[in-house]
């Protein structure tokens, strides 16, 4: 009997990925974007034409979802992926049933194009990896000069690999679990439902180089104190709280195990700070937050991380157990560790592209979708001199943003505020 040409493909999840489908909901999406704007108007057409020719290329990407007896897994998707002009808020729920079984999606508008994508899938690495070939192939069919130079497959820099890093470098230890304390939460009055608002802080990279240097801390050890600090005198007046302000920073661990997989492979850490007396200044909490992240960012630690992330997967009884009793306890364990953070900054660093397509490329951005017991969250990217930190909340009121930004202004760090239009009083 003959094969078929298109032989179906199917894969595990990995490591981190099994939680995800598990706690995803309408209202808790688990959905996060990355996006590019250009310098000309998008041409739907060619970014559909783009997206046919560079989904093929990504195992991790052209896939559905399907539930086992002991584990969820992916499989071959022979459907075709739809480019939409965007008309929701970001980072809502993918439906697979109504997304042709993807569990990405591709939209734009005006210059920008947005890759939606279920975090089952991949991290925000992975993702920035399959918005430039996008980009590029989008280019290439969009500028007649750039099909000189650039061929229809993926560029010199792209990596295809769907390893589970996690599992890879592994090490059998004792690995002690995150941390269940609860922690202080933003509380407030929400949107209205389905709502989101977004806003972008446009920061000057020499000026917050100079800024960090002068401190002798990183850009986001200095990003992360900044939040603490605006947590600290817009929510707590600068008062005793016995609930610590607890940041979940998630790192990329491909540049530290020498990875290059497009499937998840980060780790979280914890930035700590508890109001235990009155009145601490910026520079306390800058000197705790950046000794406590570089204290967290040692191989020996990040080891033990994945070596708890994954110790259960190894556990024989744990892997014999059907998948809806796992669901249980994934549940159960989520609900009780939801509550360990007040937010979190995720930072994916500056985004490099060929020097190419540089001059076509006006900006990156990310944004992130709210969680439980998380009704605003932080990301970062940067592209070029231009760092941008964006707020995704739910919540009505943004003063934690206007004080985190005239924070950095105080400093004299240039920075240009854009919003989405939910949020309209001045920053």
């Amino acid at each position: 009997m003959k094969k078929s040409l298109k032989e179906t493909k199917w894969h595990k999840l990995d490591n981190t990925a099994k939680i995800f489908p598990v706690i995803a909901s309408e209202n808790l999406s688990n959905v996060f974007r990355i996006s590019v704007t250009l310098k000309e108007m998008i041409d739907p057409n060619l970014l559909q034409e783009a997206l046919d020719l560079v989904l093929p290329w990504f195992d991790v990407f052209n896939v559905r979802l399907r539930r086992g007896i002991f584990w969820y897994y992916f499989e071959t998707n022979r459907n075709r992926a739809i480019v939409e002009q965007e008309s929701n808020y970001p980072c809502r729920f993918i439906d697979p049933y109504t997304n042709n079984k993807f569990l990405f999606r591709v939209s734009y508008y005006q210059k920008r194009i947005n890759l939606e994508v279920f975090h089952v899938l991949t991290d925000g690495m992975g993702a920035v990896t399959f918005l430039k070939e996008l980009t590029y192939q989008y280019l290439r069919l969009f500028d007649d000069k750039m099909k000189e130079c650039v061929e229809a497959k993926p560029s010199r820099e792209c990596s295809l690999n769907i390893e589970d890093s996690y599992l890879k470098y592994y090490k059998k230890c004792d690995a002690k679990g995150y941390k269940t304390k609860r922690a202080y939460q933003l509380k407030g009055k929400f949107l209205p439902p389905t709502v989101m608002g977004v806003v972008h802080g446009y920061i000057n990279i020499p000026d917050l180089k100079r800024v960090c240097k002068i401190n002798n801390v990183s850009i986001n050890q200095y990003l992360v104190a900044n939040l603490i600090w605006s947590i600290y005198t817009e929510y707590l007046n600068k008062q005793i709280c016995k609930e610590p302000i607890c940041i979940n920073v998630p790192v990329n661990l491909r540049k530290i195990f020498e990875s290059t997989t497009t499937k998840n492979f980060f780790a979280v850490l914890l930035a700590e700070f508890e109001a235990d007396k009155e009145d601490y200044t910026f520079d306390d909490i800058l000197t705790r937050v950046s000794e406590n992240l570089k204290s967290q960012m040692t191989k020996e630690h990040l080891e033990s991380l994945i070596s708890y992330n994954v110790s259960n997967e190894k556990n024989l009884y744990v892997r014999a157990i059907p998948l809806f009793i796992k669901n249980l306890a994934i549940k159960m364990i989520y609900h009780n560790s939801s509550k360990a953070f007040t937010t979190t900054v995720t930072n994916l660093g500056s985004i490099s592209v060929l020097e190419e397509f540089e001059k076509y490329i006006e900006q990156f951005h990310v944004v992130l979708s709210v969680s439980k017991k998380q009704d605003l969250k932080c990301s970062v990217c940067s592209f070029g001199e231009e760092l941008v930190f964006t707020f995704s909340s739910v919540l009505s009121d943004m003063n934690l943003a206007k004080a985190f930004f005239r924070n950095l202004a105080r400093q004299d760090i240039k920075v240009m505020i854009e919003s989405n239009g939910v949020y309209n009083e001045e920053m």
